[in-house]
């Protein structure tokens, strides 16, 4: 296809329950042309995340759904080809254009520009990007461990759960983690430092957490909710707080389960608090100040998981849903 051509990809029809590749469609189109205070960007790279699958449906939620025949919502990172704002120049590399586009057109306040010779761009979608900030915003704000404590993390190997856990680490806590199987078990375990992890898919993943907690959970942060949440709600300790970020396990659901009888908040006194990232947008700044020295000297660790094209964007969002991925799910739109 032509570099002169615009390549998107639109939502066709809505998924009832899992999302079929046959909901999207590639289509082309003209380039788009910026305006006063615009600036066109050339994507490099595509974020996949959870989140999406709530943009597809269309009841009430925080944030709006994606229409019927309109491009498919997901941050980006790429390069500057076209500027009418002052404050960025063709070849500046940038983050902050939205949707799944070979290129977008956005004002230039919603971009942020990438400084050279740091991190790579890709890292400003997810250990440096929302991801990041989300792990950053829900320990800092919510979760708050404490030296001597333990703190569980769910989906402990994906781009969320595995910077939650080393702040915890950071804080002194003992971090077990939650994943699914035995390489990403060890690879929290080896290359992320957290004391132990639980794989979900074990047979009695409750007398697992048990022999992992013997002081029971004092944080958890949650990604998953269904069995997992089942298994960690007994053994939080009076004064817990559970950071409610996401239940990927019930994305799918056409219809959501029974959650645990919340009768234990009370005599436990528990803090259960949802988070949505989008809230504190200072915490961006922030985290990248605090964060960017420790991807620097390699103290903060994290993986990535790319495909190559965008026409593939929606096979890796259904793939993330079933957790098939293994770290941040990323899209290669382009070159960098």
């Amino acid at each position: 296809m032509s570099d002169k051509l615009l390549k998107s990809v639109v939502l066709r029809k809505r998924p009832d329950g899992e999302p079929r590749e046959s909901d999207f469609e590639v289509v082309s189109g003209a380039m788009p042309v910026p305006g006063p205070g615009q600036v066109l960007t050339r994507n490099i790279w595509l974020s996949i995340d959870p989140y999406m699958r709530g943009r597809l449906s269309d009841r009430k939620s925080y944030a709006a759904p994606v229409e019927i025949g309109a491009v498919m919502e997901g941050e980006t990172a790429g390069e500057v080809v076209v500027s009418n704002d002052p404050a960025f120049a063709p070849g500046d590399h940038v983050v902050g254009a939205r949707g799944w586009q070979s290129h977008t057109v956005c004002s230039g306040r919603q971009l942020t520009k990438i400084a050279p010779g740091g991190a790579r761009l890709s890292a400003y979608l997810g250990v440096l990007g929302m991801p990041g900030v989300t792990a950053y915003s829900g320990m800092k704000d919510i979760g708050a461990p404490k030296a001597g404590e333990t703190v569980v993390i769910s989906a402990a190997s994906g781009a969320v759960g595995s910077v939650a856990g080393q702040l915890a680490k950071r804080a002194g806590a003992r971090v077990v983690g939650i994943a699914g199987g035995a390489e990403k078990c060890l690879w929290v375990q080896e290359s992320l430092g957290f004391d132990e992890c639980v794989d979900h898919r074990a047979s009695d993943l409750t007398g697992a957490l048990v022999d992992a907690c013997p002081k029971g959970i004092d944080v958890y942060f949650e990604n998953v909710g269904g069995a997992v949440q089942e298994a960690v709600f007994p053994l939080l300790n009076p004064f817990g707080r559970v950071i409610m970020c996401g239940m990927v396990s019930q994305y799918n659901a056409r219809a959501m389960e029974p959650g645990p009888n919340l009768m234990a908040v009370v005599g436990k006194r528990l803090r259960i608090q949802g988070l949505i990232v989008s809230d504190k947008p200072e915490r961006f700044a922030e985290w990248r100040a605090l964060a960017a020295p420790w991807v620097a000297d390699g103290s903060l660790r994290f993986r990535e998981d790319v495909i190559d094209g965008l026409e593939n964007a929606p096979a890796a969002l259904i793939g993330i849903l079933g957790g098939k991925n293994f770290g941040k799910l990323l899209v290669r739109v382009g070159k960098e």
